[in-house]
């Protein structure tokens, strides 16, 4: 074969295996010409660019290796992953809508986290265990568990996991295999459906099976989930929600991650009954995807999930779905990203028929939605403009407006998922009202990161009428120190 005949095999070669469409064993020439371009950084994951929905890692992201701590004693010690952060918040609200009565509160939040995570060593077993302790003061309110939950254990599992199981990917990355079983906490998708609600004051916990096919820098992964939820208790050990099961396969495709990533997924709830309680089962097909375009700057990200089930004698039919797209102006030295966001969620149309539109929003987090925490992902329609800037490389800002509409007029509106209100007449409207936002974040140094930010709220027809609030401000002043 001549010079010009083998450069012509070559790039057809290097397009097909793009394209995915070359056989696994195809894929591992290790000529940096037929080597896929993913190969450079030693991954098939892209991080999505769209706001908020960068899932928090495994280890969590302030646990560092022993080895490099900068510990002499410990250069050689790679089997351990420790972690210790402390984060305080100050909080200036008026007007709280979460709360029965206009007011003034100015709550002091404190959370303490600690990691320890074993791995290597004692291959295939391998542990983990993470304890927070989340407490507030300062408020005219009652603790809740959304703020309080003192020395509570938030990771706490044995791992059996097997490196090389399931051989390799088309770029050299090990697909493993490994099942957990404990207290798990997680991020999955975009967060919007399993999440650990990293901006709250507590956490998000489960407990039982949590298996992978893959691993994340791998072309194909799949997550297997069967947990139950546990209800977290102020001043004692949290306990799984009586008779409830979340189940889940969650499939990623990155073959193609330079243009889009695939994460096709089925969840389901199974909650059997109990005193005041039916028997809801609900089935949860969905599908996300996202990338950018080319070099045009373009980045999108959208979500779409239908469900049926039974809710009691109801039968569930529901629906919810995202779109984000954004543009990022890469020449300038400020890296301005600006987004068009579209959020919809049903809700229940009418309460007298044998039909449950409300959509199962999981155990999502609610921050991406509204700064205030006064959204939640069933019956809403909202948009949202943002952008966000770099300014110097450890200054991000960003700034937005959204608007909120109940889908159905007649449903209820859950403010945060605190309190619930609902007007069965549809007389009051279906505009909720909107929201200015702005943050700022500052990287102190490598370990401290400084977050200010202020919210106002402008109150819509609905929640005039049913929240009798004219307006809310929300400003805070956040400090998050990690020790490694």
């Amino acid at each position: 074969m001549n010079s010009s005949s083998l450069k012509k095999s070559r790039l057809l070669l290097l397009r097909a295996s793009a394209l995915g469409l070359l056989l696994p064993a195809l894929g591992t020439a290790n000529s940096a010409e037929n080597t896929p371009k993913k190969s450079a950084r030693g991954t098939y994951y892209q991080n999505p660019l769209s706001f908020g929905t960068t899932r928090d890692p495994d280890p969590p992201k302030y646990a560092r290796n022993a080895s490099e701590i900068g510990v002499d004693s410990l250069l050689n010690v790679k089997w351990l992953d420790i972690g210790l952060d402390y984060r305080f918040r100050y909080e200036y609200r008026e007007g709280d809508l979460r709360r029965p009565m206009d007011s003034l509160d100015q709550p002091l939040l404190h959370r303490t986290r600690a990691y320890i995570g074993i791995k290597d060593i004692l291959d295939p077993f391998r542990f983990a265990f993470e304890m927070q302790d989340s407490r507030r003061e300062n408020s005219q309110f009652a603790r809740d568990n959304r703020d309080v939950n003192e020395f509570a254990i938030t990771r706490l599992h044995g791992e059996l996991y097997f490196k090389s199981l399931l051989g390799h990917d088309t770029i050299g990355n090990s697909r493993p295999f490994s099942v957990r079983y404990g207290i798990q906490n997680f991020d999955f998708l975009d967060r919007r459906l399993l999440s650990n609600n990293e901006w709250r004051n507590t956490a998000n916990t489960f407990k039982g099976f949590l298996s992978s096919l893959g691993q994340e820098s791998n072309d194909w992964q799949v997550d297997l989930l069967a947990v139950q939820p546990l209800t977290r208790q102020k001043y004692d050990w949290d306990s799984p929600v009586q008779r409830q099961w979340v189940y889940g396969v969650i499939g990623h495709w990155r073959r193609w991650s330079d243009v889009v990533t695939l994460e096709p997924y089925y969840l389901a709830m199974n909650q059997s009954p109990l005193p005041g309680i039916v028997d809801y089962q609900v089935h949860s097909p969905g599908l996300r995807a996202y990338g950018v375009v080319g070099g045009t700057g373009l980045d999108y990200d959208f979500s779409v999930t239908y469900q049926t089930g039974r809710n009691g004698t109801r039968t569930i039919q529901a629906y919810a779905g995202t779109l984000e797209l954004g543009y990022t102006l890469a020449s300038s030295p400020w890296k301005p990203r600006l987004s068009l966001f579209y959020g919809r969620a049903s809700g229940d149309h009418n309460p007298n028929d044998n039909k449950d539109n409300r959509f199962q929003r999981f155990y999502g987090f609610s921050r991406s939605w509204s700064a205030n925490d006064y959204i939640t992902y069933q019956n809403v329609s909202t948009p949202t403009v943002r952008l966000e800037i770099k300014p110097q490389q450890n200054l991000r800002l960003d700034m937005n407006w959204s608007a909120y509409w109940l889908e159905s007029a007649t449903d209820a509106y859950s403010v945060g998922n605190v309190i619930q209100v609902q007007d069965k007449t549809g007389s009051s409207g279906s505009y909720l009202g909107c929201e200015y936002d702005i943050r700022a974040r500052y990287t102190w140094d490598p370990k401290t990161e400084i977050t200010v930010g202020y919210s106002y709220f402008q109150s819509g027809g609905y929640v005039k009428a049913q929240l009798h609030r004219d307006h809310t401000n929300f400003a805070y002043f956040q400090l998050s120190r990690r020790f490694f």
